[in-house]
C-alpha cells in the first residue's frame, strides 16, 4: 500500500509518502523555528496559521520529490492527536478532503504512536519490545507488545524532558529551541562540575519527575549568575544534561529488568541529544539489550512516521470517516479500543 501520510500536531507541518509502512518515498518537514523564536517557544495562533500558510505546498513537495501524482495513492494517514487543537485540524482538514475527493481510505494516528514505529522506517524490531519515549511535551516507558497494543510502565508526574531542556535554556538567556543549544554547549563543560538532583532515581518506580531539577538549575544561577559565554555556562549546561540523562537511562533500565524484555526503542524529539543516545548505548551494551533509535530526522515530528502504523490499521479494515475530529488528550493505552472495533 501506498501511503500519504501528514503531520501538523505541533509546530512542523510535515507531508510523507510511504510505501509497505515501510519504505520511504519521501518526507518533507517545514519548520517554524524562525516564527516562534521571539517568543521562546511555540505560539499556538502563530503554528496554525503557519500550517495553513503551507499545507498544500508541503502535500504537493512530497508527491513530487517520490515521483507521484495522487493518481497513485492508496490511503491517507494524518496524525489526529494528541497536540494543539488548532495546528491539527489543519492537517485533518486537508487529510479529509483529499480522501474524499479521491475516494481513498483514511485513518487518523496517534502522535506518539508514530514515534514509537518511527524506527521500523529503518529497521524490523520484533515484540515485544520497551520504549521510552522523550520530547517536549512526552516522556513515557511503554510496553509494546504489538501494533495497538501498549501498555504504559512509567510517565512523567510534571514536566517533559524536552520541556525541562527548554526550561533551563530559557533561564539561561539561550535561543530557542533550547535543547540543541544545551547540548552543543554541554559538550565543552564539565557534567560533575555543579551538583544537581536527580528527582526520583531509585524510587523503585519507572516514573520521572524533572521540574525539580529545573527549579534547581533556576537556584543555582540566581547564586551564580552565568554569563551567556565561557566555562561556567559550559559546565551548568552538561551538569543539567547528565542529571537528565541518568534519570532517563536508570528508569529505562528499570523497566527493562523488571519485565524482562531485551529490546529497547528510544524515540521523540530528545532522542537526538548526544548525550541520551551515548547514555541508552552504554546501558544496553551492559545488560545485554538490543538498542534502536532512529534517526535524528525521524524522532523529530515527522509524517513518515504516522504512515507505519497507519499501514497496519489500513490493512486490518480499520479506518476513519470524515466525522474525524482532532483528540488534543489522547491516552496512548487507550488506542487499543480502535482494534475491537
Amino acid at each position: 500500500m501506498r501511503l500519504l501520510a501528514i503531520e501538523s500536531s505541533c509546530d512542523e507541518t510535515s507531508a510523507a509518502v510511504v510505501q509497505d509502512g515501510t519504505t520511504l518515498l519521501s518526507n518533507i518537514i517545514a519548520s517554524q523555528e524562525a516564527a516562534h523564536a521571539p517568543f521562546g517557544g511555540v505560539v499556538p495562533e502563530i503554528a496554525s496559521r503557519k500550517h495553513l500558510e503551507v499545507i498544500t505546498p508541503v502535500i504537493e513537495q512530497a508527491l513530487a520529490k517520490a515521483s507521484l501524482s495522487l493518481d497513485a495513492v492508496e490511503g491517507i494517514a494524518v496524525t489526529q492527536g494528541p497536540g494543539l487543537a488548532g495546528s491539527l485540524l489543519v492537517g485533518i482538514s486537508a487529510a479529509k478532503a483529499i480522501a474524499y475527493a479521491r475516494g481513498l481510505p483514511l485513518v487518523g494516528i496517534h502522535h506518539i504512536e508514530g514515534h514509537l514505529f518511527a524506527v521500523f522506517l529503518e529497521k524490523r524490531v520484533e515484540f515485544p519490545f520497551i520504549a521510552l519515549v522523550v520530547s517536549g511535551g512526552h516522556t513515557h516507558l511503554y510496553l509494546v507488545d504489538g501494533f495497538g497494543r501498549y501498555r504504559v510502565l512509567g510517565q512523567t508526574r510534571d514536566d517533559a524532558a524536552g520541556e525541562a531542556f527548554d526550561k533551563v535554556a530559557k533561564i539561561l538567556g539561550l535561543p530557542y529551541p533550547g535543547g540543541a543549544v544545551i547540548d552543543r554547549l554541554a559538550s565543552k563543560g564539565d557534567h560533575t562540575a555543579v551538583a544537581l538532583p536527580r528527582p526520583l532515581l531509585r524510587d523503585g518506580s519507572c516514573n520521572f519527575s524533572f521540574s525539580g531539577l529545573k527549579t534547581a538549575v533556576l537556584q543555582f544561577v540566581r547564586k551564580n549568575p552565568v554569563p551567556l559565554e565561557g566555562g561556567a555556562l559550559h559546565d551548568l549546561c552538561a551538569s543539567f544534561q547528565a542529571a537528565v540523562v541518568d534519570v532517563l537511562v536508570e528508569k529505562a533500565k528499570s523497566a527493562l529488568l523488571e519485565t524482562g524484555i531485551t529490546r529497547l526503542v528510544v524515540a521523540g524529539g530528545v532522542a537526538c541529544n548526544s548525550a541520551v543516545r551515548a547514555g541508552m548505548s552504554k546501558l544496553c551494551g551492559e545488560i545485554g539489550v538490543e538498542l534502536s533509535i532512529p534517526s535524528p530526522i525521524l524522532c523529530t515530528d515527522n509524517a513518515a512516521m504516522i504512515a507505519v502504523p497507519a499501514e497496519f490499521y489500513l490493512k486490518e479494515g480499520i479506518r476513519d470517516g470524515t466525522e474525524m475530529d482532532a483528540k488534543t488528550v489522547w491516552p496512548l493505552d487507550t488506542v487499543s479500543e480502535r482494534m475491537k472495533v
